[in-house]
């Protein structure tokens, strides 16, 4: 018999879960749409989720992992994720382990895909580096000396709010001009419509890649524009953290070469010190699955 780690991957649209084996191969899946309800609606998915797999398993369930949007609280096993609103300070480590009666190791969902991309993925071999999401929003989470850095409560790495444009536009965080106001996907495609993009009003930051790669000037614009503002984010994140590696996922990642031409082409302006001069900035391998696989990789790693 097979022990494995019972994984949930917790977000705004969807509630993933896995049993991963201890060489990161998911090898069973769940999911369900989250809930637009009150507190204990969502919770009522994730229960769901858990006692299905939990009886699924060939073999032991040893722990849990939790990857959650955030913002988390380590200490307190608590999550409020902004794109959850009925979840604000929601006990689900205590709730998960009261369900399937063996540890649980809750991290931030940035945290788990880089913790994921460093064991299985494109950042295997880097001992500092930061995974980063760009897509809807924003986020990123560290490897440092070759293990999770949360932070003081779990938040580390939350490189969407840096801020690149200091009299730039407010940002839903309370901040002025952050990164995610200029680089994630909505606020790509709203400032090539505002700047003569001949497209559907709603068209999105997909469409946007589609057409810069098919050479429409404002669609590389807007892409060079936003791979700009990254670049000037991740020259400041990688000085401040001595960095040698950057992986890149999420859904305006898969533009492909009309993101990473030009960001690293923008990082020889802004990695003005030696030391962070050759940093490496390569896109996820692992995709959907970051999750599940970095929070079973936490899990495993309380359990050492």
């Amino acid at each position: 018999m097979t022990d494995r780690i019972l994984t949930l991957d917790v977000g705004g649209t969807k509630i993933a879960a896995g049993l991963v084996d201890p060489d990161g191969t998911i090898v069973h899946r769940g999911q369900r749409p989250t809930p637009r309800g009150d507190a204990e609606a969502v919770w009522a998915a994730v229960e769901s989720l858990l006692t299905e797999l939990q009886s699924d398993a060939d073999g032991t369930v040893t722990a849990v992992g939790i990857s959650s949007a955030g913002p988390v609280d380590l200490p307190g096993g608590t999550v409020s994720p902004v794109n959850i609103a009925a979840w604000r300070r929601f006990p689900i480590v205590q709730r998960t382990a009261d369900v399937t009666g063996v540890p649980v190791r809750l991290g931030g969902d940035a945290v788990c895909m880089a913790m994921a991309e460093w064991w299985l993925g494109a950042g295997r071999g880097a001992q500092f580096m930061l995974g980063m999401v760009v897509s809807t929003g924003i986020g990123g989470g560290l490897v440092l000396d070759g293990a999770p850095y949360h932070g003081r409560t779990g938040n580390a790495g939350h490189v969407g709010h840096v801020v690149v444009e200091p009299d730039g536009p407010l940002c839903p965080c309370g901040g002025r001009g952050c990164v995610e106001m200029v680089a994630s996907g909505p606020h790509l495609a709203r400032w090539a419509h505002a700047h003569g993009w001949q497209a559907p009003a709603d068209a999105d930051a997909k469409a946007l890649a589609e057409a810069a790669a098919n050479g429409d000037p404002v669609g590389l614009r807007a892409f060079r524009r936003g791979a700009q503002a990254l670049a000037a984010m991740l020259a400041s994140v990688a000085a401040v953290c001595d960095l040698d590696f950057v992986v890149i996922g999420g859904g305006v990642a898969k533009a492909g070469a009309v993101l990473f031409d030009p960001l690293r082409e923008a990082l020889t302006t802004y990695a003005g010190m030696d030391f962070i001069r050759d940093l490496r900035v390569q896109p996820a391998e692992l995709g959907g699955d970051a999750g599940l696989v970095g929070a079973a990789y936490l899990a495993n790693l309380a359990r050492s």
